[in-house]
């Protein structure tokens, strides 16, 4: 006969303890994703990043998130955490800041920050990319002859022609 497993067993027979949420910074990652998956999640890491935060800390990348060790977890979110002294300087998101001169990694929330007081700064100085997102225009050299329109109808609008042609036949009579 077959024997029976509790209900919060897995297929191994092992409990089946997983944490559902895994913090890191403000942020709340997934942790029934894989590694890779969830920690794409988190604003500032891509999957290279993620494949390089994996490799680090060496664990398989396409583990399931909450079902490592607690051990395991606090050393990929101190690898996220210090990921700009890790990586090569060409892998990290802000490098050579305005003022500091320094490289970082700027992760969740920090990112965005950081991300509009560049903007806004060059709003200030007038800079060529500055003006341009004043405009509300395409600043990486990207075409603007046809995409990236806002205003209005594009071509010939034929209704208001035949609009205007109704009112001036009323008007001659």
């Amino acid at each position: 006969m077959s024997e029976e497993q509790p209900d919060n067993a897995g297929e191994d027979g092992e409990d089946d303890d997983i944490r559902y949420f895994v913090r890191i910074g403000q942020a709340d990652l997934d942790g029934t994703k894989s590694i890779e998956r969830s920690l794409t999640d988190l604003k500032g890491i891509g999957h290279r990043a993620a494949r390089v935060i994996a490799d680090q800390v060496g664990v398989d990348r396409t583990a399931t998130f909450g079902a490592l060790e607690d051990d395991t977890i606090d050393d990929i979110v101190d690898t996220v955490e210090g990921f700009e002294e890790e990586v090569p300087e060409w892998l990290t998101n802000h490098r050579n800041d305005f003022f500091g001169g320094e490289t970082t990694h700027e992760i969740g929330s920090e990112l965005g920050l950081t991300r509009r007081q560049d903007i806004n700064r060059m709003k200030m100085i007038d800079s060529y990319r500055g003006v341009r997102h004043k405009r509300g225009q395409k600043v990486r050299g990207q075409r603007t002859k046809s995409t990236g329109r806002t205003e209005g109808t594009i071509g010939v609008n034929v209704e208001a022609i035949k609009e205007e042609a109704a009112e001036d036949d009323v008007g001659e009579e």
